[in-house]
């Protein structure tokens, strides 16, 4: 199985939004998201979706992004970002959810030898504008990662895939909450978005040895990512608690 990546894509079927207000790099999108997905996934493949996936406010009209995403190649793992106000409780979610997308709260996903963790994460310490606000919200996301985390014990995976919205790293690049975890649990590799605009380059590309990748749609130029090419296995879908 083949893990791709992307987070940031930000779609808004029921009320339009262009996105080139945010500058050049936006134009022709969503069109572009479409067309690169199809150019790179295939039906056997799975792709991480991490985070900002519709303008959506309710879950009926997020389900029209959705609708169009199950229609691409793979399986999808849906996680939340700070603009899916649309996300109802996780048990809503699951049962409207289309075949062959699942959602990533509090818990984790194995399937075959993969396994998938993660949550939304938040601004770290140290970062502008940090309120009080946001350090109480840092901490229960930091514990939401071990909670996901600790879902894991007990089953057999041989890749671990940690997936979250916000960096996991603080604003200079320095370790958190977040990149605790990553040290303890030693996932196979991390993917996150969030960031527009910055320089890819100029960001950590790996965590004490774990690879880091940095996969806004913006940044990618809308095609998924390949992250992982694991061994196929057929085992099947096990959500975990």
């Amino acid at each position: 199985m083949r893990v791709f990546a992307i987070a940031d894509i930000h779609l808004s079927k029921a009320f339009p939004k262009p996105m080139n207000i945010f500058g050049p790099e936006w134009e022709g999108h969503p069109e572009a998201v479409f067309e690169e997905w199809q150019k790179v996934v295939g039906e056997d493949d799975l792709v991480i979706v991490a985070g900002d996936i519709s303008w959506a406010m309710k879950l009926p009209e997020a389900m029209l992004d959705l609708a169009d995403l199950a229609k691409l190649p793979g399986i999808k793992v849906l996680l939340r970002g700070n603009h899916d106000y649309w996300w109802p409780s996780i048990s809503r979610l699951r049962q409207a959810l289309p075949p062959r997308m699942h959602a990533l709260q509090h818990d984790s996903l194995v399937i075959g030898n993969l396994a998938i963790a993660g949550s939304r994460g938040w601004d770290t310490p140290g970062s502008y504008n940090f309120t009080p606000e946001d350090e109480k919200i840092y901490k229960r996301e930091v514990e939401r990662l071990g909670l996901s985390l600790k879902t894991l014990q007990g089953h057999d995976y041989q890749y671990l895939v940690l997936a979250l919205h916000y960096p996991p790293f603080g604003p200079t690049g320095g370790p958190t909450g977040f990149t605790e975890l990553i040290e303890r649990y030693r996932p196979t590799c991390v993917v996150y978005g969030h960031l527009h605009g910055a320089d890819p380059e100029r960001l950590p590309k790996h965590w004490n040895g774990i690879p880091l990748h940095f996969v806004s749609a913006d940044v990618v130029r809308f095609r998924p990512q390949l992250i992982l090419d694991t061994p196929h296995q057929t085992h099947t879908h096990q959500p975990t608690r």
